[in-house]
């Protein structure tokens, strides 16, 4: 039986197919594309939490934001589908999904590794030109050995493995959201999930020598 991870499938929110809609407006009326974010909440926030780090980082990249709160990977797979990426052909895509498939249904990692995979493979067949920075998943929870956390890291283990160094590059940057010990505290993710806004602008440097890299 096919994992879930993988069965190309709509959100049911009622906002949701509305901002695939305008998405798709917002691509249309820019000139060109040359950086695209795409995940989840995580992503979509850098329109609330981090927007002025976005427009003094991003925006004047031609920078589009796909992210969609609560996104899992077979919904990824199904905006992709739909138009999102046609008739583009950026620099880069910044990839960050996952941790819903862990959180809401604490898939097995091995199908959250496999819908990540099929993202990077239509990503592939619709951007062949494009470079992929497939950045691990954030960690959460507060403690190290707490099962969301143990989830997500499980997941990273696997999906390093689909970098190629050419076209698509893995980055793990959670060390810059924990302490010594591993903990990841209030004052990081209020929620131990998503980044507090001044988080973003941490998230943005610790990106930022791989990003100038690729759009080079």
């Amino acid at each position: 039986m096919t994992p879930v991870s993988l069965q190309i499938m709509p959100q049911q929110a009622i906002w949701w197919l509305p901002r695939h809609q305008a998405k798709l407006q917002e691509k249309a009326a820019m000139n060109r594309v040359d950086l695209v974010f795409l995940g989840d909440s995580i992503m979509q926030a850098w329109e609330k939490e981090g927007k002025a780090i976005w427009e003094t980082y991003y925006q004047p990249r031609k920078a589009l934001n796909l992210g969609f709160n609560g996104d899992r990977t077979e919904h990824v797979l199904w905006r992709l589908q739909h138009g999102e990426v046609d008739d583009l052909s950026p620099k880069l895509v910044v990839l960050l999904i996952g941790t819903n498939n862990t959180g809401h249904r604490m898939d097995k990692p091995q199908e959250t590794a496999q819908g990540i995979r099929a993202i990077l493979t239509l990503l592939a067949e619709k951007l062949p030109h494009t470079k992929v920075l497939l950045l691990a998943i954030f960690p959460r929870s507060a403690r190290p050995t707490q099962k969301l956390r143990v989830l997500n890291q499980q997941v990273n283990d696997l999906i390093k493995d689909y970098a190629d160094d050419q076209n698509v590059f893995f980055v793990d940057l959670n060390h810059y959201f924990l302490d010594q010990n591993g903990g990841l505290t209030s004052n990081v993710m209020d929620d131990f999930l998503h980044p507090n806004a001044h988080q973003y602008k941490v998230w943005a440097q610790a990106m930022e020598p791989y990003i100038e890299r690729f759009m080079s």
